[in-house]
């Protein structure tokens, strides 16, 4: 028997607001935000919250940094990869592993630098 369910998965960063419209560009959905702005929800079709959480000390993981931790990233699972890469950068990803074009998957960083994938379903 689980312990518990995942609810909201939770990102540090310097704009909340921002960085929800980006993720609301790249997974669709509906962005809410809580009164003074520190706090801000993206309802993403399906029922899966994701919520930006203003961090004026944010730190950016790096990519690839073995001795860093990249703390963790996110693993987005889309059709055509070079169609959704175009839309990302359009968005204001930056792309940090996207040389090996014969792989299914692809990393970028989003604005407020946390790195993510793109992967081929």
């Amino acid at each position: 028997m689980a312990i518990a369910k995942l609810g909201t998965v939770v990102l540090d960063c310097p704009d909340p607001h921002a960085l929800a419209t980006f993720y609301a560009g790249v997974l669709g959905g509906t962005v809410a935000a809580e009164d003074g702005g520190d706090w801000v929800d993206l309802n993403v079709p399906g029922g899966q919250t994701l919520a930006f959480q203003e961090a004026p000390g944010h730190v950016p993981p790096k990519w690839p940094a073995p001795g860093d931790s990249q703390q963790f990233h996110l693993d987005l699972t889309v059709e055509d990869l070079d169609a959704a890469e175009k839309d990302v950068l359009a968005l204001g990803a930056t792309p940090l592993d996207t040389d090996d074009r014969s792989r299914a998957w692809r990393v970028y960083a989003d604005p407020a630098g946390h790195p993510f994938c793109l992967c081929a379903c």
